[in-house]
């Protein structure tokens, strides 16, 4: 009885490193792919989230301001 307890501890810590040694590959694996797409983008000049939120940001501001002086021209056109 003794040899199947041990014929099983010796799979279960074999399977239990063989899933550690597949986690640790997939973590690698997902790094490298990360590396590698932010490589193309970087190479192809594609902008980031934050970049792209910051552009639309100022044209969301500089159509505003284009809004008040069309506005500001506007009364003081009616004046004149």
């Amino acid at each position: 009885m003794q040899a199947g307890n041990k014929f099983f501890d010796d799979m279960s810590k074999l399977m239990t490193n063989a899933m550690g040694v597949a986690q640790g590959a997939k973590t690698e694996a997902e790094t490298a792919m990360k590396g590698f797409i932010d490589r193309w983008m970087a190479d192809r000049d594609f902008v980031t989230r934050e970049e792209f939120d910051a552009v639309r940001l100022m044209a969301q501001k500089a159509r505003e301001e284009n809004a008040a002086l069309a506005a500001r021209i506007a009364a003081l056109e009616a004046k004149a």
